[in-house]
């Protein structure tokens, strides 16, 4: 999974990486400080922050030691101690943030979740925050020898692709499937459609259609369900209500109660399959996919707003 990034950058992702307690069992680098982007950002320039995400088995035990190397990269929260800030950690995504750190003379900001939390949202979408950012390209930096969140990994990967291919035509390029991906995680996000930057997911995709392709290329290879015409860079999927029943089944469970949600009317109380059978067979069903994946990241957000909220008033 992991990928080529840009020239000469392994070296300075690690070097970084060397200021923090090892027990990681993922660490990856991700954005524009990584992979070039269009537009006003475009170029990966020596002022765009490094974005980290680091996945650690025991939360509290690796705040502890990271407290001891670098306890100035902590907020307020530091007088609290390891155990509380893991505790916050747990609040809405699942991901512990300190942010403008500098680290060998970069800005940089990272993010700590716990590698169970991670392999859930990897699985089942709960929250799509992490798991959305995993189906872009990344830069990989360690990772342990842990089957369960390789398969997790990888079943992202697929999940996306899946959901992808509900809301795409019959036919289309590798580069409308790879703005589909890319767009899944923004869904629900209002910055996507107001104000911050509205070609973003264009952005990320367009310089790094290669990067894509190492990504995404040999589950697309595997996939029953499509013709990959590589050389030409086109796909032709199965839009027949069988099709489109095995690819809702093979969705993530939180976005199949989503979708379910927004069909079954409230005290009816009907089988999931039988629900999703139905969609299958609605012209529209990659309408009402698309409404149950945004549905699905606003809830998220506003769950991590309102737990957030909720733990600043226990310490205020």
């Amino acid at each position: 999974m992991a990928l080529p990034a840009l020239s000469s950058s392994g070296v300075k992702f690690r070097r970084v990486l060397a200021h923090f307690p090892q027990e990681l069992s993922l660490a990856f680098a991700y954005g524009s400080g990584v992979f070039r982007q269009a537009g006003a950002s475009a170029g990966p320039g020596e002022n765009n922050m490094l974005d980290f995400v680091f996945a650690v088995d025991d939360s509290v035990t690796w705040h502890m030691m990271n407290l001891l190397k670098n306890r100035s990269h902590y907020s307020f929260l530091k007088v609290f101690g390891p155990k509380q800030i893991s505790n916050v950690q747990s609040y809405g995504a699942g991901i512990y943030y300190n942010t403008l750190v500098p680290c060998n003379g970069r800005m940089i900001k990272y993010g700590v979740i716990s590698t169970d939390t991670l392999i859930d949202d990897l699985l089942h979408w709960k929250t799509l925050y992490v798991a959305g950012r995993l189906q872009k390209p990344v830069k990989i930096l360690t990772q342990n020898e842990n089957s369960k969140l390789q398969a997790a990994l990888v079943s992202n990967l697929k999940s996306a692709v899946t959901a992808a291919f509900l809301m795409l035509p019959e036919s289309f390029s590798e580069e409308d499937l790879y703005m589909q991906i890319a767009g899944l995680s923004y869904s629900g996000d209002f910055r996507m459609i107001i104000g911050e930057d509205r070609l973003k997911v264009q952005n990320i995709v367009k310089p790094n259609v290669p990067h894509f392709q190492k990504l995404y290329s040999n589950i697309l290879q595997d996939c029953p369900q499509v013709v990959y015409k590589h050389h030409l860079g086109r796909l032709e999927i199965d839009k027949s209500p069988e099709g489109q029943f095995t690819q809702l089944m093979a969705l993530p469970r939180t976005l199949q109660q989503k979708i379910t949600s927004l069909v079954d009317p409230p005290g009816k109380n009907r089988d999931v399959e039988e629900i999703l059978l139905q969609v299958a067979h609605d012209p529209d069903c990659g309408f009402v996919v698309h409404q149950g994946a945004k549905k699905s990241i606003t809830y998220s957000m506003k769950k991590l707003y309102k737990m957030t909220k909720g733990w600043l008033k226990k310490t205020s």
